[in-house]
């Protein structure tokens, strides 16, 4: 992003984007910017048409919709424009969008947390469309001199079916800055709306391809220095001491400066301060964590799982239940801290003057930035300023402020605009990881072997402790997601938390608590399945009676995978399996069936079927391209994920020890909507939760071998 000095300086009276992504519920965003009726003053040639913070209208007809919520992948700047250009009935071959800037008093928290940048901005934004219409159709009313009733919109204009007469929105421009708002605008008809629930192709497609379009990495600012951080290894240390001698004499080095629990050494390239950085002398003071290692915590979780946990739901008396049971299963389930493994490694811009801050970042959003740089630098908030620009990934990590104000206190100490990068080692050894969870699992089946009580008891951190939330009865709800709200009808059913304070920084991890509990559920059912002697597709039908979309879900990827025929051999006479597995996550509901291959000792996955139900979908082609991207996410971390502790730090560092998916590793993927008219889930995090125990519980129907730990271990099959 080149910006010249005299752009730079008036950037610095602007606000900037903002938006964040945590794996938490958050309400729909209030509609504060459809203003009431006022009476502008005259607009100024050629000036566009804006009757609100959504919703802007060139003389040229081109209409552009201002998205307040963070594009990382996800496809929100192609959804939310279309959401506005149906409403508004405009052309989409003249639709196009920008990010936000900054404002809280039009845009509220800016928050794009738990899969609702698309569902908590689909009413705002239909009445914001719907408004600046119905303004456009009062303009060419007046201009024509006929009743506004007569009128309507149509693909970019306004018509007069009486008289034939037509006028394009840009032609209305002039006339409709005039004019008082309209501000309570009636909404189409469904059946009237056909832009949703089509294919679209994205909008942002282009500016990735010709590369135009800005990542946080990209930005350039003059005079910019750019920063290497080298930060305590222990989780909780501190500097103690450093001689910052030999860091000062490479070249091109500037400013060497303490950051408390890390050093930040500028220069003028990020090659030269990474050569500083590697010259650095530091004493650490390692603090109280730095013996622990993953066994004393698996230890620890073990211990606290034996005492009883704040009960997050409780139906019946299932530990009577099951005591009595004649049939009865016990089981330990346990999952590792994963790292959020971005492809663009975080970083920050930032610039602190005398009376204001200006920062360029991948963050998901400045709602949790914004306060804490202010903190910082001692600057009201309304002097502080986050422009947002494009992430390559996020996941939950990038709605940290960490990364964002190093940059800011570099600056700060130097007086310059200062770039952060960190690198890929920086990324996976200093994250917010995905918490780690031992679970305690109890349950039996009845006379004739349906699965007919539950017990489930999660030890592990909480997010919302470390972010400062009290826990109302002791439960962290996003730990117990898909574990205290099963669809299965359970007459004795209890799902308990008991909370670990572990030392490991934890963090919102793509679909949070339904990626741990999803696994453990799911495989625990398969093994009443088998304790019983039922199908799993069977009995999970007959838990779900209450529950018709589950059901309906259940059934068409079943359909669709050929659940009831018989696995085609291997070729190679490798032992082959098909798994099920059916969770629901931010308002949607998802089943995936796995069908694997073990290659000796491998675990191949060759085809995963899913079908959904996230009720009115927006851009089909994005709901596709979700479900594909978390089974890939979900996938990755079932067959490799895992961050281990050795002397209080994190043993893995790049993608030789923490590896993703490789191209040749994926799987045909099949996805398959069910269109059944309920409230608009979130796409952005529910294909992630059911493809671990898909592949878990295909794993078992091939070897025998039940997985209850991950990452799945391939020496398991090797001893069958």
């Amino acid at each position: 992003m080149a910006v010249t000095r005299r752009e730079f300086i008036q950037v610095g009276s602007t606000a900037g984007v903002s938006a964040i992504l945590f794996g938490c519920r958050v309400p729909a965003k209030p509609v504060t910017a459809v203003a009431a009726p006022v009476t502008p003053a005259p607009p100024k040639k050629d000036e566009p048409f804006q009757p609100n913070a959504w919703v802007r209208i060139a003389s040229d007809g081109t209409v552009t919709v201002i998205v307040a919520e963070a594009e990382m992948g996800q496809g929100v700047t192609t959804a939310l424009p279309m959401i506005v250009a149906e409403e508004l009935r405009a052309d989409w071959k003249t639709v196009g969008w920008e990010s936000a800037l900054n404002d809280p008093a039009r845009y509220g928290s800016q928050l794009t947390g738990g899969s609702s940048s698309v569902r908590g901005s689909v009413a705002t934004l239909r009445e914001a469309a719907a408004s600046a219409r119905e303004t456009l159709i009062a303009a060419a009313a007046k201009t024509w001199d006929v009743p506004a009733s007569e009128c309507r919109a149509e693909n970019g204009a306004v018509l007069h079916d009486a008289s034939g007469k037509r006028a394009g929105f840009g032609e209305l421009v002039a006339v409709a800055s005039t004019m008082p708002v309209v501000a309570k605008a009636p909404l189409l008809d469904p059946k009237d709306r056909t832009l949703s629930g089509s294919s679209t192709a994205r909008l942002d497609i282009p500016r990735k391809t010709d590369g135009s379009a800005v990542f946080g990495i990209d930005v350039q600012v003059p005079g910019m220095l750019v920063a290497s951080v080298l930060r305590c290894p222990v989780f909780g240390g501190k500097v103690a001491s450093f001689d910052a001698e030999k860091a000062k004499a490479v070249a091109g080095v500037k400013h060497v400066v303490s950051l408390g629990n890390a050093v930040g050494v500028v220069a003028t390239d990020h090659w030269s301060a990474l050569q500083g950085r590697k010259a650095l002398s530091v004493t650490w003071d390692e603090g109280a964590f730095a013996e622990q290692s993953s066994a004393t915590i698996a230890a620890k979780m073990e211990a606290l799982g034996k005492e009883k946990g704040a009960v997050a739901k409780e139906t019946g008396n299932a530990p009577a239940a099951i005591d009595k049971a004649k049939t009865k299963l016990e089981a330990v389930y346990r999952v590792p801290y994963l790292a959020h493994a971005t492809m663009e490694p975080l970083n920050a811009t930032a610039w602190v003057g005398p009376d204001r801050c200006e920062v360029w970042a991948p963050t998901q959003g400045a709602a949790w930035t914004v306060g804490p740089i202010a903190e910082l630098t001692g600057l009201p908030e309304s002097r502080v300023t986050v422009h947002m620009t494009l992430l390559g990934g996020g996941f939950g990590r990038k709605a940290e402020a960490d990364f964002v104000l190093e940059a800011v206190a570099l600056s700060k100490a130097t007086g310059t605009p200062v770039k952060v990068i960190w690198t890929r080692e920086d990324d996976t050894k200093h994250d917010y990881y995905r918490p780690a969870t031992w679970n305690s699992l109890r349950g039996s089946v009845d006379a004739e072997g349906w699965p007919a009580a539950w017990s489930h008891r999660i030890v592990g951190p909480s997010i919302l402790t470390r972010l400062g939330v009290p826990l109302p009865n002791g439960i962290d709800r996003t730990s117990v997601e898909c574990a205290s709200n099963l669809p299965y009808s359970f007459a004795d059913f209890l799902a308990e938390y008991r909370a670990a304070d572990l030392g490991v920084p934890v963090g919102f991890w793509r679909s949070v608590g339904a990626s741990q509990n999803a696994f453990v559920v799911e495989c625990f059912f398969d093994e009443l399945c088998a304790a019983g002697g039922k199908d799993p597709l069977e009995a999970r039908r007959r838990l779900l009676e209450k529950q018709p979309r589950f059901k309906a879900v259940l059934e068409l990827a079943a359909e669709k995978a050929g659940w009831s025929k018989k696995l085609a051999p291997d070729k190679d006479g490798y032992r082959r399996g098909r798994g099920i597995a059916i969770a629901e996550s931010f308002g949607t509901i998802v089943a995936q069936v796995a069908e694997i291959t073990i290659v000796k000792k491998n675990v191949r996955v060759d085809r995963v079927v899913c079908a959904l139900d996230s009720g009115n979908i927006i851009n089909a082609d994005t709901v596709e391209a979700q479900m594909q991207g978390g089974i890939v996410y979900g996938l990755t971390a079932a067959l490799y994920g895992g961050i281990t502790i050795e002397k209080g730090r994190a043993k893995q560092g790049n993608f030789h020890d923490y590896p993703l998916l490789r191209s040749a590793e994926m799987p045909t993927v099949e996805v398959h909507v069910i269109r059944s008219g309920a409230e608009l889930g979130g796409i952005g995090e529910p294909g992630v939760p059911p493809i671990a125990p898909a592949v878990c519980n295909a794993i078992f129907a091939a070897t025998g071998v039940r997985i209850r730990e991950l990452p799945i271990d391939a020496d398991l099959f090797r001893r069958t």
